[in-house]
């Protein structure tokens, strides 16, 4: 099976919208067609990945992995290839032999952000089209996934992505201050920024920003259970979730495997609405059931009750921290 689009003309709408102001509707339109095609080639290697996956850790008798997968959002792409001008579209890594790995948990990034990145390169003679396609791999303890979702979910609160180090300075800086926290609690290397603080100051600066910022109350006004799922009567692969910011309603929409170019089609629809300055945020993800999707990508629900559980574990262990001072 031939490519639809070569990478010249994938890496040509990369930059189309990158650079949306100089070119017309015409043309972004087509990058915005170019984006779905590459976005759905990138299925078969991940779905691939994801069931070998599956069986390693099923034999290795790992109960509590959570495993999903999503096709990265418009949003998402558009500002790598913002951040990184060198970057091509047609080559960008995360979205199969190992060929490059990077370790935030022993250093972890001036986001705060910690976890494995392994990524791999996928060779197949059946599928022209997803050969030599790179996926990435992304390896988080729960603690550490805890509390990138909450990055998110704020970031969504706030419409900005606080996930690229991207929105108010304040917030950037608590985010880091949790995330030496849970460094903390996880024994684990923390920021180097934060070396020379004690566990009690750092936990009284996490209770002091987290008051100042009025942490727990938005995020509790911000939590919702998902309104409206539409869900098939027949099992079903994929899930388009789409957060509206203005209702704070979660729309999931389910498809089966067949269907996975339609999915993509009505993904990049709801991102146009987004582009024209439509309060949504929307991801297409693939997990068995709306309850792993739940645990899988709690941003997109709004589900923050499991950060606010560490937070306020982070404020016991200051009171006996306290305590064993009196």
């Amino acid at each position: 099976m031939s490519k639809k689009y070569s990478n010249n003309q994938i890496k040509k709408a990369g930059k189309i919208l990158v650079y949306q102001e100089k070119y017309n509707s015409i043309d972004i339109e087509f990058a915005q067609d170019v984006l779905t095609y590459w976005r759905t080639i990138h299925a078969v290697p991940i779905n691939t990945f994801q069931a070998t996956l599956r069986d390693k850790i099923n034999r290795l008798n790992f109960k509590d992995a959570i495993i999903a997968q999503r096709l990265k959002r418009a949003f998402s792409i558009i500002s790598k290839l913002r951040r990184f001008r060198s970057m091509k579209m047609s080559t960008m890594q995360d979205i199969a032999g190992l060929i490059d790995s990077k370790d935030y948990i022993s250093t972890p990034a001036d986001s705060g952000y910690r976890g494995i990145h392994l990524i791999y390169q996928y060779s197949t003679n059946n599928l022209i089209e997803s050969d030599g396609l790179k996926i990435e791999l992304q390896i988080r303890t729960k603690l550490q996934h805890i509390w990138a979702t909450a990055v998110e979910t704020m970031g969504a609160f706030l419409d900005t992505p606080l996930k690229s180090s991207i929105g108010p300075a304040d917030w950037l800086e608590y985010f880091k201050l949790v995330s030496t926290g849970f460094c903390i609690l996880e024994d684990s290397p923390r920021l180097s920024q934060y070396d020379s603080m004690s566990e009690r100051d750092i936990f009284n600066e996490i209770v002091i920003k987290s008051i100042k910022l009025e942490v727990s109350a938005k995020l509790r006004g911000f939590t919702t259970a998902a309104e409206h799922i539409i869900q098939s009567k027949i099992n079903y692969k994929y899930s388009l979730i789409t957060l509206n910011l203005e209702k704070k309603t979660v729309n999931v929409k389910s498809y089966p495997a067949n269907q996975l170019e339609k999915a993509n089609v009505d993904y990049t629809n709801i991102e146009k609405l987004i582009n024209r300055g439509a309060k949504l945020q929307s991801v297409l993800v693939s997990t068995n059931s709306i309850g792993s999707l739940r645990k899988a990508y709690p941003s997109y629900f709004l589900d923050s009750k499991e950060f606010l559980g560490k937070l306020n574990l982070i404020y016991k262990k200051l009171k006996e921290i306290e305590d064993n001072h009196v």
